[in-house]
């Protein structure tokens, strides 16, 4: 009650005290952020480990299960899951949520490395990162043609159209979902390899020898110095046909006798389809703090820049954008409030009484 007299008693110091919440109101609200969920940066840690070649009873056995007893000591773990497949292997470390998770993801590194030598030595350097609540794309967008092969949009995928994204206001990350990339692929012939009584190891060994980057270094006199560039490395398939694999009786064996070399993708263990047709998508993850309806506007200018710069029978389309849902949410709470403003309570409406006047 204290504060409702003084308000009556000074009135101006009411009006001021009204407007300065106001004002406050109005600031916070223009630098509100704009998110589909709050931010949770939840003490989560993941280790990824590729193995090429291996089973996944390989994988569990010699990889998967000494991370696992390795990081099962570090102080606040909650849970641990694996998953072992094919080629990878995935451990998932979540600490309990008083656990800082810069903390956290730097001694599930310290103990990864402690076991390092006790994996596998062709194994990729196993790669440590923190989970993100947020790091899922925001926008999706597909590539798609009926000239072009997939080879050939990823690739002006990768020089046009993943640079120009990343310059976006907001972007942490682009993603290429269906991805190929330019690799040579070699089909062996078993029969012709089993009658010269070769293996794929010497194969590969002979690939391996052939085709390198190696410096050349320069050639420097009193007067001039002359940098000297040598091509080592193999591009055709044809150059790769004649790679020597192994002497037999005097008769160089090449790869073009025991193979088929030819151009192709990498990898084709993922596909996207749009609509219906072979594309390539590109996901595009927003930082930490970046406002998703701000990051798709920016997406969306940059796109008729992308398309005068891509081929003409190129489809760019959106294929998903999650910031509608939220923009459409925003919306709706502002068209409720202008509702409950605008309501009038049928009570509210005048209602009129007769009165008779009579005299006797």
């Amino acid at each position: 009650m204290q504060l409702a007299e003084i308000s009556i008693r000074r009135p101006v110091f009411a009006t001021v005290l009204s407007l300065l919440i106001v004002l406050v109101g109005g600031v916070s609200f223009n630098r509100l952020t704009v998110r589909e969920y709050p931010k949770i940066d939840e003490p989560v840690v993941t280790v990824s480990v590729r193995y090429a070649g291996a089973s996944a009873e390989v994988i569990e056995s010699q990889v998967t299960k000494p991370l696992e007893d390795s990081i099962a000591g570090i102080d606040g773990v909650d849970v641990i899951t694996s998953i072992s497949r094919a080629d990878q292997g995935q451990i998932s470390v979540r600490f309990r949520l008083e656990k800082d998770a810069d903390s956290a993801a730097a001694e599930v590194r310290d103990r990864t490395s402690r076991v390092r030598n006790r994996l596998p030595q062709a194994i990729e350097e196993p790669v440590i990162s923190k989970v993100e609540a947020d790091a899922f794309p925001v926008v999706q967008v597909g590539f798609s043609s009926e000239s072009l092969t997939s080879l050939q949009i990823n690739d002006l995928v990768n020089r046009i159209v993943k640079p120009r994204l990343q310059t976006v206001t907001g972007v942490a990350d682009v993603r290429i979902f269906g991805e190929r990339k330019y690799a040579m692929r070699v089909w062996l012939d078993s029969d012709r390899m089993a009658s010269y009584r070769l293996t794929t190891q010497d194969v590969e060994d002979a690939i391996r020898r052939s085709n390198l980057e190696l410096p050349a270094g320069r050639i420097e006199s009193q007067q001039r110095e002359f940098s000297v560039t040598s091509q080592t490395d193999l591009t055709k398939p044809s150059q790769f046909g004649e790679i020597v694999i192994r002497n037999v009786n005097g008769f160089s064996v090449k790869l073009r006798d025991v193979a088929r070399v030819e151009e192709g993708a990498a990898d084709e263990r993922t596909a996207v389809r749009l609509n219906g047709r072979p594309a390539v998508a590109v996901g595009v993850v927003r930082q930490a703090t970046a406002n998703p309806l701000d990051l798709s506007k920016g997406v969306r200018e940059v796109l008729p820049k992308l398309r005068a710069d891509l081929p003409a029978d190129l489809r760019v389309e959106i294929a998903n954008d999650n910031s509608v849902f939220i923009d459409r949410s925003v919306k709706n709470v502002y068209r409720t409030i202008a509702e409950a403003v605008h309501h009038q309570h049928p009570d509210a409406a005048g209602t009129g009484v007769g009165h008779r006047a009579g005299g006797g």
